[in-house]
């Protein structure tokens, strides 16, 4: 049914392929596209970044195509040529998918210009995370106005989170028919448990370095126990976290960025992942650590609560200190416990997660199309 057709990507504003290599998340990216060419005719990306885009095509194959930036202007400008600049691709394109709201604009021109299908695609809820974040009402307002349109012109949505369908459906008034529900996929055949050494008391979180990850309560909460926290990834906060764990005499080790290839190793290394978030969409770090097989904390928060069933397949806790200090007690000192979360973890990521069963699920949108 798909074979004849091209599926268009449109990335998020500012985002190239370069990026994702930067940030250590190339493959697992473009891991989903290069599944789907098995059905699509061609796949294209429109990305923000220069011709050295151009330069990844030995990670991608033969039936995607990659499309930068054609002009050195600010990327929020950009946007708006893009569908202009490419038109004589985006008229060939029978579906325009966006990754992130953010973006998304330009699909939304592009749909109406040339008459194409739109499939909204974001990992996050925009305008709830800026109200997580408290952001300023000015801001919010625009973004809602922003959404409303997008969400309006679309064919299909699909979200991460069963909080986020339920958010849009009552925020915006749209109709549950036009929203699918698919999680992140996991590579279960990259991320999955292996024999190897684990270090003495290693506990590992992976993800952005910002504060809605709860890092000060995280160092706060190891300071007394007899553990090693090794921290994967890159932001903001970085030098405060640093300061901040030596002032507490917390052992803490900061990695930097890591290659999503490398990290199944790093995970298989630990006895333990946490992830102590204030709030997330569908974390992948989370579905990766479970899919190796680790025991997993996660706090217990919108995006987090909907994957982990507490004492289940994971350890559910609150955002303070003294929550992830007794949850991290709790699992290393009983081995019956770490077992069966360990076991459990991983039968939901083969059964739920997997990227196999989730790209089934997004064929049937293309289809429906």
């Amino acid at each position: 049914m798909l074979k004849n057709k091209k599926l268009a990507l449109l990335f998020t504003t500012g985002i190239s392929l370069r990026t994702w290599e930067k940030v250590g998340n190339l493959e697992r990216e473009v891991r989903p596209y290069k599944e789907l060419t098995k059905y699509f005719d061609k796949i294209y990306f429109f990305t923000y970044g220069d011709s050295s885009d151009l330069n990844y095509q030995n990670v991608l194959n033969r039936d995607i195509r990659t499309f930068p930036k054609k002009w050195k202007i600010p990327s929020k400008i950009y946007l708006f040529l893009l569908p202009i600049l490419y038109r004589k691709e985006l008229k060939t394109v029978d579906i325009l998918k966006t990754n992130q709201m953010n973006g998304a604009i330009a699909a939304v021109l592009t749909k109406w210009f040339y008459k194409k299908k739109l499939i909204v695609r974001c990992g996050y809820e925009w305008l709830t995370n800026l109200e997580y974040r408290k952001s300023p009402f000015l801001k919010k307002t625009i973004a809602y106005f922003i959404e409303k349109i997008i969400y309006k012109a679309s064919d299909k949505i699909i979200l991460t989170s069963k909080k986020d369908k339920k958010y849009i459906e009552s925020k915006f008034n749209i109709p549950s028919s036009k929203i699918k529900v698919i999680p992140n996929y996991i590579d279960t055949e990259l991320f999955k448990p292996v024999s190897l050494k684990k270090e003495v008391e290693r506990i590992c979180f992976v993800g952005r370095l910002e504060e809605e990850k709860n890092l000060f309560n995280l160092i706060k909460a190891i300071s007394s126990l007899p553990v090693k926290l090794i921290i994967f990834g890159s932001g903001s906060l970085k030098k405060d976290l640093e300061n901040y764990s030596k002032r507490q005499k917390a052992n803490v080790k900061f990695m930097g960025n890591i290659p999503n290839q490398k990290l199944p190793k790093e995970l298989n290394r630990s006895n333990l992942f946490i992830l102590p978030s204030l709030y997330e969409g569908c974390p992948k770090v989370l579905l990766e650590a479970m899919s190796c097989g680790l025991p997993c904390i996660g706090t217990n928060v919108a995006g987090i609560k909907e994957i982990i069933k507490h004492k289940e397949n994971g350890y559910l806790c609150e955002t303070d200190a003294t929550s992830m200090k007794n949850a991290i007690s709790d699992v290393l000192n009983n081995k019956e416990l770490k077992e069966r979360l360990s076991k459990n973890a991983r039968k939901t990521i083969i059964d739920h997660f997997s990227i196999e069963n989730i790209l089934k699920e997004e064929k049937k949108i293309y289809e429906s199309l």
